[in-house]
């Protein structure tokens, strides 16, 4: 008699309901205070898989999905995959073991025009995150910036500068550069969309 094999045959999300989960798992990973209250989220930012399955509806594959599509890195995952954790970007207050460390002479903060005036008083802020998130390019910078709707403006950050004042930089392990405040008329200037001038 044949070997009796199972196919098993996985279901894809569509790109609509990718990103829909995706934003959840972001709120449950990053900001969910509730959570982390009562334990569900740790000290150093873990949260169980079977919580996020079990309570929130999500299945193992399509966490395996949005993690494995994801082009920012965001998500990592402990080593027996039972737990999920997000790299950065966090308003509670866990400790996702960022390296200390000196960055590039030049990072870059993308973000709106709307925000511009207020960047150009009081420089940039961290908001309810624990950092300022600062990019390696352009094109990264970019991207952030349009997520924040309006023009998008890229702020060119005299990193070497905020280093030699004594500002701390963490790195995070999905390729950011982390400072807890700019100061943009002391270390920013706007600098040139790489979009602008193309057909």
């Amino acid at each position: 008699m044949d070997t009796l094999v199972t196919s098993i045959i996985t279901r894809r999300m569509k790109p609509k309901e990718l990103s829909k989960k995706g934003k959840e798992l972001a709120f449950l990973l990053r900001h969910d205070q509730e959570a982390y209250d009562s334990g569900l989220i740790d000290e150093k930012g873990w949260r169980e898989v079977k919580d996020l399955v079990k309570e929130h509806g999500y299945t193992r594959q399509e966490l395996e999905e949005i993690v494995s599509s994801d082009d920012k890195g965001r998500y990592e995952w402990n080593n027996d995959k039972k737990k999920l954790r997000a790299c950065q970007g966090h308003s509670i207050p866990v400790d996702v073991e960022l390296t200390e460390g000196v960055p590039p002479k030049v990072l870059y903060h993308g973000t709106s025009s709307r925000f511009l005036s207020s960047i150009m008083k009081t420089g940039i802020q961290k908001m309810s995150r624990q950092y300022v998130h600062l990019s390696l390019d352009k094109g990264t910078a970019l991207k952030v910036a349009k997520r924040h709707g309006g023009s998008p403006i890229i702020i060119q950050i005299n990193a070497e500068g905020m280093v030699k004042d004594g500002i701390k930089f963490y790195h995070s392990k999905n390729g950011y550069w982390l400072t807890e405040f700019v100061d943009y008329q002391k270390y920013g200037q706007i600098t040139t969309n790489p979009e602008e001038g193309r057909s």
